[in-house]
């Protein structure tokens, strides 16, 4: 079986919604386990959770886009994690991110690209959706990629909505795509 980690903080509960979208696309890749591992108010994991993400095949990264890049506690697991990238834990698993945010841009780019850095700082392999944007005048904003994430599944959630609101179907749909992209890379890298 190839193991999948999907880690992720959020703040309301929408990256959250975005994380279990991830988690059932990654139960359509035949073969593969997703474990969901929430990062808690305080930016902690448990030991349990830092020993799961040492054994997973591939990491998915998820953070809400706060003020241009991941919330504070992403940020602090991040930092927590020199202990696994001084003995190069991760090095070679499959990486991913994901991101959500209030408004359709909110400065998502940034938080991508930070989750790209994080995953290259660990000597990880990045792995993008692989999809191709809902970029034509017939586009609904309920399609799959409707944000035109490249780099990883972005999603968006009115400021306003509560998580049973948002993120939209066609942003869940894109994180499930994307989770089961992922779950196949790791299976082809295992090999």
């Amino acid at each position: 079986m190839t193991k999948v980690a999907i880690v992720f903080h959020s703040g309301y509960g929408h990256t959250k919604k975005q994380a279990e979208a991830v988690h059932a696309g990654v139960l359509r890749a035949a073969g593969a386990t997703p474990e969901l591992i929430g990062i808690d108010a305080e930016g902690n994991l448990s030991d349990a959770a830092w020993a799961s993400l040492e054994a997973a095949d591939a990491i998915v990264f998820g953070s809400p886009t706060y003020m241009g890049s991941v919330s504070w506690q992403f940020k602090k697991f991040a930092d927590a994690s020199s202990k696994p990238w001084f003995g190069q834990k991760w090095k070679d698993k499959i990486a991913a991110g994901f991101t959500n945010s209030a408004t359709i841009n909110g400065d998502k780019g940034s938080t991508m690209s930070y989750l790209m850095t994080f995953a290259m700082q660990h000597s990880m392999i990045w792995v993008g959706t692989g999809l191709m944007p809902a970029n034509s005048k017939a586009a609904q904003r309920n399609d799959v990629n409707f944000l035109g994430g490249f780099a990883g599944a972005l999603a968006q959630s009115p400021s306003d909505s509560s998580p049973e609101e948002g993120p939209t179907v066609g942003d869940l749909e894109t994180a499930k795509q994307f989770g089961k992209r992922v779950a196949e890379t790791a299976q082809k890298f295992k090999k």
